[in-house]
């Protein structure tokens, strides 16, 4: 599938501030899984010093600086030409020795996925939450301990047993407040389905993106998921939201193993405690 995408984002502030710097992360991925054809980003007060960065997770980042001029508004326009490929989210087959969970990572592995194996709880310390870890076991019994079907429980499980809503700004609910009270936003279903994988030893990670949506209904939103990395296959998104193993009808912005470097625009102004809004209109058209 291909796509043109248009997004902006505008900040309204209580009253004129100085911006700091900010990075913003709207700049679709480009691997074997989607290529970039074409970005464009303009800000409003034009930065004095923009760059493209590459995060520690490979993720294509913007750093934008700004002079001291007072500004009552921040505004970030961005246009994207995306085309998607994965028209089979199930065409690998897995290693012989991760065909069980949990899954023996051989050594030089088991280090280079260890940040995707942490937990998230309040305060991103390393333990994992009770609640997704008894999730986990409940889940690994009625699997028989098989990844695919336990993934695919897991998905249909939250999205089938919790409510959507929408919560435009806030980080996600730790992952045993989603379970406990069956609802969330996509983020919040996404913090739950990584700790599950991870209290069961898969790794994963938060991704951030946006969907192709209902064609009916014109209202977009931006999206977010969970990728877990399977021996074998790589990186496989699954989107707990809707119950879906994730195809070419996902585009993904950035991917990390916490939530919180995948924040599409992210940093502060001068002086502190004033007060701000923000609001955004996107939109995602097929093209093809």
């Amino acid at each position: 599938m291909r796509y043109q995408i248009e997004h902006t984002t505008d900040y309204i502030y209580q009253q004129a501030v100085s911006l700091q710097p900010h990075v913003v992360r709207l700049r679709p991925r480009s691997d074997g899984c989607q290529t970039l054809h074409s970005f464009t980003i303009t800000v409003t007060p034009q930065p004095k010093q923009q760059t493209q960065i590459i995060d520690l997770d490979g993720n294509s980042l913007i750093k934008l600086w700004f002079d001291s001029t007072p500004t009552e508004s921040l505004v970030i326009q961005t246009g994207a030409d995306v085309e998607t490929f994965r028209l089979n989210p199930f065409d690998y087959f897995l290693e012989a020795w991760a065909v069980s969970l949990p899954a023996d990572y051989p050594a030089s592995l088991l280090v280079q996925l260890q940040p995707y194996l942490l937990g998230q709880q309040p305060g991103y310390t390393s333990s994992i939450d009770p609640i997704a870890a008894q999730f986990a076991q409940d889940l690994w019994v009625q699997t028989n301990g098989e990844p695919l079907n336990f993934l695919s429980q897991l998905n249909q499980q939250v999205y089938q047993g919790c409510q959507y809503q929408i919560r435009e700004t806030g980080d996600p609910l730790p992952a045993g407040t989603t379970w406990k009270q069956r609802s969330g936003t996509c983020r919040d279903f996404a913090v739950l389905f990584v700790e599950v994988c991870r209290a069961i030893g898969l790794a994963a990670r938060f991704v951030s993106g946006y969907q192709e949506g209902d064609p009916d209904n014109p209202e977009r939103h931006l999206h977010a998921w969970a990728e877990v990395y399977l021996p074998g296959g790589g990186w496989r998104g699954y989107d707990p939201t809707q119950g879906l193993a994730v195809s070419d009808r996902h585009i993904a912005l950035v991917a990390s193993a916490s939530s919180r470097y995948t924040a599409p625009v992210a940093g502060s102004f001068t002086p502190g405690g004033v007060q701000s809004s923000m609001s955004y209109t996107l939109v995602i058209k097929p093209s093809n």
